[in-house]
């Protein structure tokens, strides 16, 4: 990998500020949680931000490993993963979650790593190289869109708002991956073959 390359612990203004215009789902939300952040540095420019957090929905980690929601310490989701466009070095997505994850369990206690590939545009290959496995789509979901001013909706992460029109709408399902590192423990979600077939631009 290139020798310019430098991976570091960043702000989360600093990570907001390139995903603000490169992460697609900006145009849904530019809000996210902060975490563990680690920017990628090409020649001193960041170019790119990787976001370990807490598990989201601790039911999830019920579901996956029969964990109580006060048992999941060590446990993250790798929330945002972004890299400047126009960015060619190959594999530099998959190189950059290993290397932050090395980078995570230097600092941490590091039982598992949760992600999520949109099913609208990605299959998830960056996971696959990284040897994380493959488990299925996330249960269907709705969220609920309010209406703006201005005719627009917005999406509301926390449901319907008290006093506004809007309407639900299908949440994407996502494409679910796992990697354990703590070999006591034994998955319960039923393992599947890697999904394949090309990868989509959002617009």
């Amino acid at each position: 990998m290139n020798k310019n390359l430098l991976i570091s612990k960043i702000s989360k203004k600093e990570s907001k500020s390139l995903l603000e215009k490169y992460h697609y789902l900006s145009q849904e939300s530019t809000s996210f949680r902060s975490g563990f952040n680690y920017g990628l540095f090409k020649d001193e420019v960041l170019i790119g931000v990787c976001i370990f957090h807490g598990i989201s929905a601790p039911e999830t980690l019920k579901g996956c490993l029969g964990l109580e929601r006060n048992n999941q310490e060590g446990f993250y989701e790798l929330g945002r993963l972004c890299v400047k466009a126009g960015i060619s070095t190959k594999n530099i997505l998959s190189w950059f979650v290993s290397k932050s994850i090395r980078l995570l369990k230097k600092e941490t206690l590091v039982k598992g790593i949760l992600s999520y590939a949109d099913s609208r545009y990605h299959k998830g290959y960056i996971y696959q190289a990284c040897n994380f496995k493959y488990y299925g789509l996330s249960s269907p979901k709705k969220d609920f869109w309010f209406l703006l001013n201005d005719g627009s909706y917005k999406k509301h992460g926390r449901g319907k708002i008290k006093g506004h029109l809007g309407e639900w709408r299908p949440r994407p399902q996502k494409h679910r991956y796992f990697i354990l590192f703590d070999k006591s423990l034994k998955i319960l979600w039923e393992e599947s073959p890697y999904p394949k077939g090309a990868n989509k631009n959002p617009q």
